[in-house]
This record gives C-alpha cells, sequence and structure tokens, in this order.
C-alpha cells in the first residue's frame, strides 16, 4: 500500500509512549513505550488497529488541519469490516486517536481503541527502531517478531 504510506501522517523518530483504551475490554488501560525510525513507523501505522492495510482494499484518508480521518472497508475473519479513526494532535510531539470498528467478527460486533501518545525523548542507547516496552517492563522487537511470522503488526500489551 505505497499510496496509503505517502497519506498516513509521520510521527517524529524516537521513543514514544502509548496509553490505550479497549472499551471492548471493560475500558482496560495498557500503556508502553515504542522506538521509532521512519521506517518503523510507517510499518506501525499501517497495522494500527483490529483492521491493518493488508485486510483493507479501500482506505480513505483526508487531512484537515492538525487532523486526520481515516475510512476503511475491510474484510475480517471473511467478514466484512469498517473502521473509521479520527487523529488529532501534533505528530512531533502528542496526538489522540480513536478507532471505531465494526465486524460481526469482532466480539460484539464493534470495538472503539483510543490511544493518547507522547514523544519522550530520543530513544535510549540500547534500543533500536521496533522495540516495545510493555507493561511489567516486557521488552520485545515487532519488527523481529514479524521476520519469524509471529505477529501480524503491533501486539497487544497485556
Amino acid at each position: 500500500m505505497p499510496g496509503l504510506a505517502q497519506d498516513l501522517p509521520r510521527r517524529k523518530p524516537g521513543l514514544w509512549e502509548i496509553t490505550t483504551n479497549l472499551s471492548t475490554l471493560g475500558g482496560i488501560d495498557m500503556t508502553g513505550q515504542i522506538c521509532i525510525d521512519a521506517a518503523t513507523d510507517r510499518m506501525t501505522m499501517l497495522s494500527t488497529g483490529p483492521l491493518a492495510a493488508e485486510a483493507c482494499p479501500k482506505i480513505d484518508v483526508q487531512r484537515s488541519g492538525d487532523t486526520v480521518t481515516i475510512d476503511a472497508a475491510c474484510t475480517l475473519a471473511g467478514k466484512p469490516a469498517t473502521s473509521h479513526v479520527v487523529i488529532t494532535g501534533s505528530f512531533d510531539a502528542a496526538y489522540t486517536m480513536t478507532a471505531t470498528s465494526q465486524s460481526e467478527a469482532l466480539p460484539g460486533g464493534k470495538m472503539i481503541i483510543t490511544a493518547n501518545t507522547r514523544w519522550l525523548g530520543p530513544c535510549a542507547a540500547d534500543q533500536k527502531p521496533g522495540d516495545m516496552i510493555m507493561g511489567g517492563g516486557v521488552k520485545l522487537n515487532i519488527l523481529e517478531m514479524q521476520k519469524h511470522g509471529l505477529s501480524q503488526g503491533v501486539p497487544l500489551p497485556r
């Protein structure tokens, strides 16, 4: 999806903290950090949320000021699905993303994910692009996981 990658916002390279709330799981908050560079940013932006780009043949990205709206028509577990994502803020400092996805394949037919993201600074000396630090200090690299076929995008912290 090279055209889509050009339309998506680009985050500042470095260490980002992401606090995610999954309303379908009783509003559980999960916080983690990810070290990104330009290539890792593209990959994670294309695989954010339950409806990743490879499952969505129709994706429309619109920009208006500091707001990016993404609407997608997808297939999830063989069933039609839609996703509406609104991202507001600065991709150099902090932004909020709200994704609403609907499909018969989702628990309850609907999933709402809200993520508050802020830039913490450069990645630490012992971090490389793709390193994620999740709750409890668990560290993994999403690029390595994809090379080994262990992940379809960014895993959710547990």
